[in-house]
C-alpha cells in the first residue's frame, strides 16, 4: 500500500514542502529511512538529520522548526517531502491507525468448532473464532471480535465494536464497554485475594461475589489480570490504558484516561484518579486514594493516600524533585 506526501498532508492538513509525488510504502526512524519510507521528528535531537536523510516523507512537529529551517517551496522534482504538523506522533499514530485497519481488516462470521450457548444472539457483523466458548445469557455488541480460545462466563456483557484476542477469560457477570481491546491471555473477573484465619489460624477463603466493570474505549495488555469485586464492582473508567503483566485487585478503581505501565500492581480497594500515570512496576497499596493527574516514576511505592497532583518517586513515594536530591546525598554518604 502506497501513500503519496500529497495524500498524507491532505489527510492531516498539515504544511507540505519539497516533492508532493513522493510515494512511502513503510516507516522507519529518520536516521535508517530509506525513499520508501515514512519518518517522524518529535524531538530538536533529530532536526541535525534533515539534512541527511533519504526519507521520502518526514513528519515534523511544527513549533521545532519555524524560525529555524526554511524548507523548499513548489513541489520539486525528486527527492523526500517535509510535512509540518502540530504533532508529528500524533499524526504518525493517525496513519497508522489507518495502515493497521488495512492490514489487519475486522473478521465476520462463526468459526467451528466453538460453543454458543442457546439463547445467546451474535451479530450478523461479530466474529467468533474457532473453540472459543460463549456462556449463558452473554450479550454481544455490534461488530464484536472474539478471537480464538477466548472463554466468556455466563451472564457476560460485551459492548460494540471491542476486541478480544486469542485466549482472553472473561468471568460471568463481567461487563466490558464499547471500543476495548483485550490483548491475548487477559483475565477479567478472576476471584479477589481474599482470606481470613479461622479459631484454628487455617486461612478461610472468603468469596468474592462481586464483578468488574470495564468502561468504554480501554485497553488492556497481555497477561494483565483484574480481580472481581468482594461486593460491589472493580472499575476501570472510560479511556484508561493498561500495559502487559498488570496486577488489579479486588473493589480497585482505575480513573478515566489513566496510564499502567507493565508490571504495576495495585492491592485491594485503592482508587486511582483521573489523569494518572505509573510507570513501571509502582506498587501501591491497599485501601488508599491517588488524586487527578498523579505521575509516579518507575519502582515507586504508594504506601499511603495521595491527595495532591503531581510527580512522585522512592519509597514512600514523595515529590519527585525532593527524592532526586536525596539520591544526591544517598550517593555523596556513601563515599566518606
Amino acid at each position: 500500500m502506497e501513500f503519496s506526501a500529497q495524500q498524507i498532508a491532505a489527510l492531516l492538513g498539515g504544511a507540505l514542502y519539497g516533492n508532493s509525488n513522493a510515494l512511502v510504502s513503510d516507516v522507519a526512524p529518520i536516521e535508517q529511512a530509506q525513499a520508501k519510507h515514512l519518518s517522524f521528528v518529535t524531538e530538536e535531537k533529530y532536526l541535525p538529520y534533515l539534512a541527511t536523510t533519504k526519507a521520502g516523507v518526514v513528519l515534523i512537529t511544527r513549533s521545532l522548526v519555524e524560525g529555524k529551517i526554511a524548507f523548499p517551496d513548489g513541489e520539486g522534482k525528486a527527492g523526500g517531502a517535509f510535512i509540518l504538523v502540530e504533532n508529528a506522533r500524533g499524526a504518525m499514530g493517525q496513519l497508522l491507525q489507518l495502515v493497521s485497519k488495512a492490514m489487519n481488516p475486522r473478521k465476520q462470521g462463526v468459526e467451528q468448532p466453538s460453543f454458543i450457548a442457546q439463547g445467546v444472539a451474535v451479530p450478523d457483523d461479530a466474529y467468533v473464532g474457532a473453540f472459543a466458548y460463549i456462556g449463558q445469557n452473554v450479550r454481544l455488541g455490534a461488530g464484536v471480535q472474539i478471537y480464538p480460545n477466548v472463554y466468556i462466563g455466563d451472564n457476560v456483557t460485551i459492548g460494540d465494536n471491542t476486541v478480544l484476542y486469542a485466549g482472553v477469560k472473561v468471568y460471568a457477570h463481567s461487563v466490558i464497554g464499547k471500543d476495548c481491546i483485550l490483548h491475548a491471555g487477559v483475565v477479567i473477573g478472576s476471584d479477589g485475594f481474599g482470606f481470613e484465619p479461622d479459631a484454628q489460624g487455617v486461612n478461610q477463603k472468603i468469596p468474592q461475589i462481586g464483578n468488574v466493570i470495564i468502561e468504554d474505549d480501554v485497553e488492556i495488555g497481555a497477561n494483565t489480570t483484574i480481580d472481581r469485586a468482594m461486593m460491589g464492582s472493580t472499575i476501570v473508567r472510560k479511556n484508561a490504558k493498561i500495559d502487559n503483566l498488570v496486577q488489579i485487585a479486588h473493589n480497585v478503581e482505575i480513573g478515566e484516561s489513566t496510564f499502567c505501565c507493565a508490571q504495576v500492581g495495585i492491592a485491594g480497594s485503592s482508587k486511582v484518579g483521573k489523569h494518572c500515570i505509573l510507570a513501571g512496576q509502582v506498587g501501591v497499596a491497599g485501601h488508599i486514594e491517588i488524586a487527578d493527574n498523579c505521575v509516579f516514576g518507575a519502582q515507586t511505592g504508594v504506601p499511603n493516600s495521595i491527595r495532591k497532583s503531581g510527580t512522585y518517586m522512592g519509597y514512600p513515594a514523595i515529590d519527585a524533585a525532593t527524592w532526586r536530591r536525596a539520591v544526591v546525598r544517598f550517593k555523596q554518604s556513601g563515599q566518606h
